[in-house]
């Protein structure tokens, strides 16, 4: 059986010592946000999960989410620690505290996630997509609709929905043909199906609220005429009581690779009453801020997921006996060694610890700087922050979503055959692992929002603005730091050599970059974490103990065994497209 201790010593030392949380209190939203209530929440949300939700991952998964009728019922426990999570304060961590939040920074939040995610991956879904439309009303929504549901969302009593998948539209979100008709009242009539809604229908909350792409009459074709609703499960009254059902069905529940406690429904809107968020024909923009939102949170579930891995690969490998190291081979003795000692073993176990600790470091980074892009003081450094987020969003979810499967892969490896048995629940964290790298916008799409915007943002600023960071942060370095800045900087300047390809490339044939987006992305990720182990490295410069020799070790290995996958890829990126596209479909076969 899979275990998982939430790592709060890794995460107070990347809060602490890599991205120096404490300076959000010179924001005056933040002051109270003291070194001590970030170690207070941090102890005390790590008891709560490990010890109610954490041992629900295995049971929940072995049960599932169960339909009757069409009423959604989730695993047994889910109930009783959702109720638990939600009056302890957790989903409200980081909402504003006039609508019932604790008015925290995002960065907090983010390692609490970090941690629900591994506890129970399919768990951390149901608060989750709330804290997506909570973001979405926020920004577009009425004061009269802020304040009727913002608060709600705030304490978990009531949860959210992102509706936007339908049958014939995916990623192709023109092909929408959900309609919305305009009533006398003000309110709007929604018909039409939608797929893969995740907590669409069940049983933790007293209201679900479903916000809705759809079409109204008349509107233009494509994304230029899609807007968004907000439709509740049970409709609202004025004084804040709950009143009838809407019309939305819920006939079917996906049976799914993994994530098998989440319910993913398929919802049918029987001329349901909904309400326009924000302008006509803007629900695509608007819909963003929660997708947004939603690809930070998936990327914290690959982190998830691969810590959970890592740990009981660590433990199992320190434990199980097998074979004998090669520079005692010709011993007689039948005594077995533990497989750590092996070097490929040992191979594995610090791939999963420099890829799976890499990306805390970026993503509690990058949430720091949605906390800076929203709340800091100074225009400049809010733009500033804001443009970070902007390009480290599709690198985050799509990048650290890829180490998910890799590092869960790599635990089943470790484990051997006794990996590949459900007993284990090694198996589990792979099935769980792989819904992360395809919902909210696959990796493709992802590093295809990379090369495709974000390069090319504001006159390419964007990059270069990061580009210009990791080499200070490389000039910034000292003897000590020799084995990893030679390798960064060499990497460095590949990821620079293969950005001028991609932006140059688009111009002439744009099926060249689209060819190779993919890679460039693994080649930024990697270069990105690259940056932050030499951070790391910084901080345990000259610092006894364990904790800090390992964290030298690591990144010592990574710079050694996995930057220069760097200079693997990049001549694959500047290949170009002609032996993708030249074949003729009826060659691919």
């Amino acid at each position: 059986m899979a275990t998982y201790k939430s790592p709060v010593r890794d995460m107070e030392f990347v809060l602490n010592e890599i991205i120096n949380v404490n300076s959000l209190t010179e924001i005056e939203k933040f002051e109270d946000a003291t070194a001590d209530i970030v170690s207070g929440v941090l102890e005390e949300a790590a008891k709560q999960i490990d010890g109610t939700i954490g041992v629900l991952n295995e049971s929940g998964d072995a049960q599932g989410a169960q339909l009757k009728d069409g009423e959604v019922t989730t695993p047994t426990g889910f109930k009783e620690a959702y109720k638990a999570y939600a009056e302890s304060g957790w989903i409200g961590l980081d909402k504003d505290i006039e609508f019932d939040g604790q008015g925290l920074p995002y960065t907090l939040a983010t390692a609490v996630t970090d941690m629900l995610s591994g506890a129970n991956a399919a768990f951390s879904l149901y608060p989750g997509l709330s804290n997506g439309a909570y973001e979405a009303l926020k920004a577009h929504g009425t004061q009269e609709q802020k304040d009727m549901y913002m608060s709600h969302l705030s304490l978990g009593d009531w949860s959210g929905t992102m509706c936007i998948t339908e049958p014939g539209a995916g990623s192709d979100l023109g092909q929408i043909r959900t309609k919305a008709t305009p009533q006398d009242d003000g309110s709007y009539l929604i018909e039409g199906s939608k797929i893969f809604i995740t907590a669409g229908e069940h049983d933790l909350t007293d209201n679900i609220l479903h916000l809705v792409l759809a079409r109204t009459p008349g509107a233009p074709e494509g994304i230029r005429g899609i807007s968004m609703f907000i439709v509740p499960k049970f409709m609202v009254h004025d004084d804040g009581s709950l009143g009838d059902r809407n019309p939305i069905v819920c006939p079917s529940i996906e049976e799914k690779m993994g994530i098998h406690g989440s319910c993913t429904c398929v919802l049918n809107f029987n001329d349901a009453k909904g309400y326009l968020v924000g302008e006509l024909n803007k629900g695509i923009q608007n819909m963003f801020v929660m997708m947004n939102s939603a690809r930070l949170m998936v990327g914290m579930q690959g982190l998830g997921v691969a810590e959970r891995a890592t740990q009981n690969a660590i433990a199992y490998a320190k434990e199980r006996k097998q074979g004998r190291p090669l520079t005692r081979k010709a011993e007689s003795s039948f005594d077995s060694d533990t497989i750590i000692v092996h070097p490929d073993v040992r191979r594995m176990l610090l791939t999963m610890k420099a890829l799976t600790e890499g990306c805390r470091m970026m993503a509690y980074d990058t949430a720091k700087h949605v906390d800076l892009s929203e709340s800091h003081a100074d225009d400049a450094v809010r733009a500033a922050s804001k443009a970070r987020v902007d390009l480290m969003t599709p690198v985050c979810k799509a990048f650290t979503t890829d180490v998910g499967t890799e590092v869960t892969g790599l635990g089943v490896l470790v484990y051997g055959g006794h990996g590949y048995i459900k007993e284990n629940g090694m198996e589990q964290n792979l099935r769980d692992s792989k819904i992360f790298c395809i919902y909210e916008g696959t990796n493709g799409i992802q590093s295809m929002d990379l090369i495709g915007r974000k390069l090319s943002m504001k006159g390419g600023a964007l990059p270069n603005e990061f580009f210009a960071d990791v080499k200070a942060e490389i000039e910034s370095a000292g003897s000590e730091q020799a084995f990893i800045v030679a390798p960064l900087t060499s990497a460095l300047e590949a990821l620079q050599t293969a950005t001028e390809w991609m932006i140059e490339s688009k111009e002439h044939n744009p099926n060249d970059s689209a060819a190779s987006a993919v890679d460039y992305l693994q080649v930024f990720g990697l270069v990105t974490l690259g940056y932050y182990w030499l951070r790391a490295a910084k901080a345990a410069a000259g610092k006894e103990g364990d904790f800090y020799q390992a964290k030298l070790a690591t990144a010592t290995f990574f710079a050694t065994k996995l930057l220069p996958r760097v200079h693997g890829l990049v001549p694959v990126i500047m290949a170009g497209s002609a032996c993708v596209m030249d074949p003729a479909e009826d060659l691919i076969i």
